[in-house]
Parts: structure tokens; sequence; C-alpha cells
């Protein structure tokens, strides 16, 4: 007789994307209370003239078809423009003690802010303020800090370009560098590692190049959930004949078979299309190992080539005349055994070395990765030793060939690139003093694990956050949750009520701002604002609805607002005419950037414009003028071995949820339905430990000393096929599993990916 499953997880057979994903979309539209409204602004996301979608940073082809959203951009959108409203009434029937009760998805799920709020801590509820009020007593607070250092300012990916200048500027001219931002939590190992390798820390290739590309590899993301409109590039290769190599430590549907919903005749016949031609579920943490094992194939088959009279199969005028250190990244690899390698990434030498003949009879590889690669306490090294690979074979900066680091938020690199960065170089303070008059401070300001480890200790009195969900979003929950409750002042520019908004400092104000489906009027008239995705294509972004109250601002003006009130006429910054026009601050930015050159006559071009990447044309902008070949020590994440117990966490996205917002409690595609409260693991390691499919179990965090702090109980035990070694659980719930001591000491990246663990049945 077949065991019963746990409650909530059933199979799913069906493809991802279908008929599936546009049920989803047509729940979502109605669930939101906008059905006809919804359908229209779906219509115009992502085209020429409308806006740019909030969710990810996926880039728009060059002729867009009569829609381009998918399920997860559609539940974003309609999140955004939905009919549900936080008004007076609203915040007046609950208090903070109340709303802290409610779940995440409860809290976003209950509309758009309209109010600027302040926390009345008599009364225990958020009470409306006027805009001018609100910043004087911002300014007012900032001000009376003995150092501008105690003051940490975030910035979400959601952010346009003009507002993450127009902040940049503000907090420069205030005089720190603290710029804790969601790109620390996420592909900041590609942001320190690629400069080091190939001069830039962006992808080299564009969205045509993957018409080219001869052999597409794709490690630690998965696109049909967390950008979903990738599903559509990856379709058209493979049914070209493209080999798709992924590896992942859980198999995602997207990767293994997709119907497009734009295709009729897959549509139709209810049929769907192989994504991946080889999946290898390598175990959390074994990245490296895989890396370096399928360089290691290559090598030896280039040895091989060689001693049978052959020409080999390294590109060596590439490798002569681009790079450098080659000879050092051979002897580490040399150094590295089979035996290592194949313990480490828990696949077989035959499996890897499979992987490595595709690579090494493919003329142009393209390698694509996520967060799966980035957030782990070797993050950096995972990222330079993609380019080494690359880079064996000349795959970098030619048509077809290059890499592709798949980006979240939709211009969470666009932030970066206008100025929102915690080390400033001196070009930036260069493009600041000749733009504004004024040289900002050049001593490194504060990251994410900075700015939360600064409020814990007492360093940081105030946080000014726009947009995003700090606290939810950070690791170490119980610790990060502690010193957002100690600050002295606490700012949230936001559209929606999220958990960080109610760990009240002793002044806490939100302050309700403009979404991007939103029209934009300053005094100049109707705004645009700009974005710049995965792939360095900068373009503008229209939103067309009502604005969901008639006190809601817009991000810019905001920012101008609160620093008109903070700094008076300091360095005399055009705050007012630059809030009125945004053409004026891209001009400035601009003059700040020179890459941006003639900023506002090209982005206005449908599609916009395309940064320049050196890199893409063989430029290396590096302190040797070549790409370096970066060798990495050992292979693991440096934690205790299997055999003592240990596992390692890798946490991951449902299928109902983009970064910390959650649409829903379901997981189709993993077969979780109605909750969250899972522990995904393989059925040997729970049979190791005396544990059962559908047991509650206590899942503890190793960092250091064995503490009570980082564990959460009472999960249920899910079995799945999940490399032995390997567990998976839902972020941020697991969250407070993860110490603020495990990160990438090279970027600062919080080790979401690579936690190790113990796991016993719950008491």
């Amino acid at each position: 007789m077949k065991s019963k499953r746990p409650d909530g997880i059933k199979r799913y057979d069906h493809p991802a994307g279908g008929w599936d994903a546009l049920k989803a979309v047509a729940k979502t539209l109605a669930h939101q209370q906008i059905v006809a409204q919804g359908s229209k602004t779906l219509l115009k996301a992502n085209q020429p003239e409308g806006f740019d979608c909030p969710g990810c940073a996926w880039p728009d082809p060059k002729h867009t078809s009569s829609f381009e959203f998918c399920e997860n951009g559609a539940k974003a959108i309609t999140w955004e423009s939905t009919a549900k409203r936080t008004d007076a009434e609203f915040f007046k029937q609950h208090s903070v003690s109340e709303l802290w009760t409610w779940t995440d998805h409860e809290l976003e799920d209950a509309g758009r802010l309209t109010l600027p709020l302040l926390y009345d801590r008599g009364t225990d509820h958020f009470e409306q303020i006027a805009w001018d009020a609100a910043f004087a007593l911002i300014a007012v607070e900032l001000n009376k800090l003995d150092d501008p250092d105690q003051a940490e300012f975030y910035t979400s990916g959601r952010a346009s370009n003009e507002a993450a200048f127009l902040y940049q500027l503000f907090v420069r001219a205030y005089g720190t560098n603290n710029f804790p931002d969601c790109s620390n939590m996420c592909h900041e190992a590609t942001s320190v590692g690629l400069p080091k390798s190939i001069g830039v820390g962006k992808g080299t290739v564009t969205l045509e190049d993957f018409d080219y590309a001869d052999a597409i590899f794709s490690f630690g993301h998965n696109p049909g959930t967390n950008h979903p409109r990738m599903m559509t590039t990856l379709h058209e290769a493979a049914r070209r004949g493209v080999p798709i190599i992924v590896f992942n430590p859980l198999k995602e549907r997207a990767l293994e078979r997709f119907a497009a919903p734009q295709d009729p005749v897959e549509m139709v016949t209810m049929s769907s299309t192989p994504i991946a031609s080889a999946y290898h579920q390598v175990r959390v943490g074994g990245d490296l190992a895989v890396l370096k094992g399928i360089m290691k194939a290559v090598l030896e088959r280039d040895v091989a080539s060689l001693t049978a009279g052959g020409a080999g199969i390294l590109d060596r005028p590439f490798i002569d005349q681009h790079t450098s250190g080659f000879d050092i990244l051979r002897a580490d690899i040399d150094a590295t055994t089979w035996q290592e390698i194949v313990a480490v990434s828990g696949l077989t030498r035959q499996a890897i070395e499979s992987a490595a003949d595709v690579y090494a009879n493919a003329r142009n590889v393209i390698v694509c990765y996520g967060m799966g690669i980035t957030q782990h306490a070797k993050g950096t090294y995972n990222v330079q030793q993609i380019a080494n690979l690359l880079m064996l074979r000349g795959n970098i900066g030619r048509e077809g060939a290059g890499i592709a680091p798949i980006r979240g938020h939709s211009n969470v690199q666009g932030d970066r690139t206008v100025g929102i960065t915690e080390i400033p170089n001196k070009a930036l303070l260069d493009g600041m003093e000749r733009a504004f008059g004024f040289r900002p401070p050049s001593d490194k300001g504060h990251n994410a694990i900075e700015a939360v480890e600064a409020a814990i200790d007492g360093r940081a009195k105030a946080l000014i956050c726009l947009g995003g969900n700090l606290a939810v979003a950070m690791s170490d929950s119980g610790a990060t949750f502690s010193g957002m409750r100690s600050l002295d002042l606490a700012v949230h520019i936001a559209t929606k009520l999220n958990r960080s908004h109610l760990l009240t400092a002793k002044t806490t104000l939100v302050l309700p701002c403009l979404g991007r489906t939103d029209r934009d009027i300053q005094a100049s008239g109707r705004q645009a604002v700009t974005v710049e995705d995965s792939m360095s294509m900068v373009h503008a972004s229209r939103g067309f609805l009502h604005p969901p109250g008639e006190l809601v601002r817009s991000e810019p003006a905001i920012i101008g607002g609160i620093a008109r009130a903070t700094l008076g006429d300091r360095y005399g910054i055009d705050w007012v005419g630059m809030v009125a026009d945004y053409d004026r601050i891209r001009d400035k930015i601009e003059e700040v950037f020179p890459d941006f050159h003639e900023f506002n006559t090209r982005v206005r071009k449908p599609g916009g414009f395309r940064l320049d990447v050196a890199a893409s044309f063989r430029r290396w902008n590096t302190p040797e003028r070549k790409a370096n070949f970066l060798p990495s020590p050992g292979l693991s994440e440096d934690t205790p071995a299997e055999s003592e117990g240990v596992l390692m966490l890798t946490t991951i996205r449902s299928h109902d949820q983009y970064n910390t917002t959650i649409y829903g409690l379901d997981d189709r595609y993993r077969g979780v339905f109605g909750r969250r409260d899972v522990v995904f693991m393989n059925a040997e390691d729970l049979a190791g430990r005396g544990l059962k499919d559908g047991d509650r179990i206590e899942v503890r965090g190793l960092i250091g000393e064995v503490d009570d702090k980082h564990l959460v109980s009472g999960f249920t035990a899910v079995a799945y096929d999940i490399p032995k070694g390997s567990i998976a659980g839902y972020y941020p719930e697991m969250n407070v599993v993860i110490s603020l001591l495990h990160f990438d000491r090279q970027s600062g990246t919080p080790s979401y990916k690579g936690v190790p663990v113990r796991v016993k049945l719950a008491d």
C-alpha cells in the first residue's frame, strides 16, 4: 500500500508554463480585483511605449510580441496595480502589534499605501503625517547625528536609475558612503569577482547572442520561477537542437520541459518542449568542484589531442593575446584530483566529462548563472571559475558566446551603474565633482551585513530604505530584527506594507511612492524613468494608471523632499528643478557617467540603448589590460563533513513568490500546495536520521559554537529528489538559520545557498 504524503504535498506532472500558467494569471487578476484594468495593464508591460515590469531583469526582444509578460511578471504587475488600499481607516483599525501577527503574504495583500505615515508609540498605530512635516522630522533626526556614518541608506533593485542617482547624490552630499543594497545579498560576487577576471562586473552577452550559441550551460538558477521570460529564449534554443546543460541541486520543472503560452500548437495539443539535454543534480556547495572538474576534463582532452598530433582544443591565440595567469590556473586544476571533485560535487566523473565534451565540441558557448552560484561562502570564486572555463576556448567577446549572470530585480544592475555603491571609485568621485562641484567622501561605506551589524552594536542610529524589505531579506532574522528595533530613526519609501515597517524605531515613518505602473506627473508634465536590464540595455518606462491616492509621490520627489529639508542649499544642488523634469536628472547622470552620453536622446528610441561593456569587445579594463585566469583554493565551503551528520541547506523561492513578496502559498512545480513550512530532504538522509516523510523536524544552523539562536522547529520534512547531503527550505522563512557570520569574505554576500545545518526530530 502506498504511504500517504504530508498534507499539501501532491504529485505535479504538468510542464511549466502552458494552461496552468494562464489559469494562475486569471486567478491573480481576480484576486486583486482588477480583471478589466489588469488585462489592459499587462498588455503595456515591457512594450516600447509602456512600463518595465517590476519583476525580473530579463531583457526585452527587439521585436516585441503582443504580450511580453510571464506568469510571475503578471503577478508582480497585478500585485502593484491592485485595487486594494491601505488607507487611514485601515491603520485606525489595525495596530502595529496586531499587524505583526499577520503573515508576510497578508501584509502585502492588504493593498497599496496611500498616506505618509508616522508611528505613534503611545497608541501603537501608524497615523497620517503631512509631507512637509515628514521631511522636516527626518531632517531633524539626520542632522542631530554625531557623524553622517551613523546613518544607513538602503536601496532596492526596483528603484529607477533616476531615483537611485538622486538618492546617491543626496547621501554623498550628506557625507557618507553607507549604501547597503539588495545587490549585497544577490549578485555582489559577480560585481566583485568579474572585474578582477574580465574588467567589468556585468555579463558580456546580448539577447541576440543566444540565437548564435551552439551550447548553453545553466548553473544555479530557476528561470521558470525567477525570470520566466527567459524560458522563451531557452524554448527556442532547445527547438533548434542547441544542447542545454543544467547544474542544479533540484530538478526545476521549467528546465525539464516547458509549454510556451505563446505557442498555439503546444497550447492546443497540450504538448511541451524538453529543455535540458542533460540535467546534473550537483550537491549543495558542489559547484566549484563541478567547474574545476569540467576544466580538468577539457585540459585532459587538450593534452590528448596534442599527443595524437592534433591542434588541441584550447583557443591558444585568445589565451596568448588576451589573458594572463593560464599556467597558474592549470597548476591549480592539475593539483585537484578527480576523487576530490567527485566527492564534493556529488556527481560521477562520467557525468562531468560528458558536460566537458559538450563544451569542447561547441564553437560558441554561453554560461548562465544565478544566485545558486553567488550566494555561497565561495561565491566570488564560483563566478571566477565560470569566467575561467569560458576563456579556455575564447568564449568571451564574440558573437554567440559569453558569460550571463541573470539578475533578479528589474533595475538592480542599473542602481549600481548610476552610483549605488559603498565603494566609490575615482571615476565616480571625479564625475560627482565635475557635475556638482563637491568631492564626496572616498572611504568605504557599509554593505548590507555591515549596516545590520552597525545597528546591532549601536553604531548606526538611522536607516532610510528606498524600497525593499531589508529585515526580512537579510540573513540571521533574530539579530537583524533586534538591530532594526534599536534604531533612533527608520524611514521606508514603499508601495505596500511589509514586515520591515513594523520593526519600529524611536521614530518610524512609512512614505508611499508610485510604482512602475503608475502615471508620474511633475511640474514639467508626464515623466518617464529608465532601467537597465541584465544585459546592459537601458530603456524607458512609462506608467499610465492613476496613482492609488492623491498623496502618493514619486521616488525622486520623495528623495528630493528629504534632501532639501536635510541639506538646504548645500552645494547649490537644484533638487526642485531635477524633480520637476527627470530629463535634468538624466543630464546629470550623463555628466557623471560618460557611458550615458546623449542619454535623453538615445533612451527615447524604441528599445533604448546598450551601455558599453568593454569585455564584450575584448577590451579588458583590468590593471593588466588582459583578462585574468584566477585560481580558487580548495573545493568545498569549508564546513564539517557530511559523515559528522552535517547537511548543506540551500534556500529557495516558491513559484508563488518574488524575492520576499509572497503572492500565495502554492509551489505547484514542486507539488506543494497551501503551505511553506516544509524542508525538502533526500530519502536516505531522512532514514539515516531515523526520520520519515512527513515528520516534524528541527533545523539548526552551524557557525562557530552551536547555539539556540539559529534554528527553526516544527517544519515538515518532505522526501524529495535532492542529492544526498543536501536539503532545501523556503526563503525567507529559513533565514533565521543563517548566521550573519556566514558569508563570502570577498563580496560580503550571505551564504543563503550553502548553509551547514543539522536536522533532528522536533521536540
